[in-house]
């Protein structure tokens, strides 16, 4: 995401997404019950609220995009059973991991939130390409341009085209730092267009000593 982009685009204008009713399998890190991120997240957004063509992310759903594991149509509900059960049994002698949230960083498409140290979370994704490859037989893939994975969080997507650095000087680089310890993985699945944010939770793969 370096350098810093000069203009902002519309995620969507050249974007294939789902259809009505149809379905993609996500691994999730789900993040939006933790209430430093969530209060971090509510300043970013107020200081953005004053920009038209930014869809901010909705709290309730905050996450790391860990894996796009396939369709529905590819993987059915035994399928999804069989990937949370495997995941278990890999993150089980998982310790919970501990990534802090500080830094503010800008692409045309979006505005996130990077996770330090890189390559903390790294054995969540493992987990997720080997309990994804286990049953469907595939890697699934990584969301968006970011290749390799590069974990992190969006606070708005961009629905339009506007110069970038007004929307840099209000939010800037950097924001207080927020430590949250990552306790599990989630199954997701996500029906129709992104931004409506239709999501059905399957369920839950806790680290371990962190089952609820």
């Amino acid at each position: 995401m370096s350098p810093l982009p000069q203009e902002l685009v519309d995620r969507w204008q050249h974007r294939s997404e789902n259809g009505p009713g149809e379905g993609t399998v996500y691994w999730h890190i789900l993040l939006g019950d933790n209430a430093g991120l969530r209060s971090m997240a509510e300043k970013a957004h107020a200081r953005l609220a004053k920009f038209s063509g930014l869809h901010q992310a909705p709290l309730r759903w905050f996450h790391i995009t860990t894996l796009i594991a396939g369709s529905t149509d590819e993987i059915e509900d035994s399928g999804m059973s069989r990937m949370l059960a495997e995941a278990r049994a890999l993150l089980s002698d998982t310790a919970p991991i501990k990534v802090t949230f500080r830094r503010v960083l800008y692409h045309p498409e979006a505005i996130v939130l990077s996770v330090y140290p890189q390559g903390a979370l790294e054995p969540i994704h493992e987990a997720a390409l080997a309990a994804t490859r286990a049953v469907t037989g595939r890697d699934g893939n990584i969301s968006g341009c970011m290749q390799p994975w590069n974990p992190h969080v969006t606070l708005c997507y961009s629905t339009g085209t506007q110069p970038a650095e007004p929307i840099i000087a209000a939010l800037g680089k950097e924001l207080p730092a927020r430590q949250v310890t990552v306790q599990s993985l989630s199954l997701v699945v996500q029906r129709g267009p992104e931004r409506l944010w239709d999501w059905q939770h399957i369920g839950t793969a806790h680290l371990a000593g962190s089952s609820a």
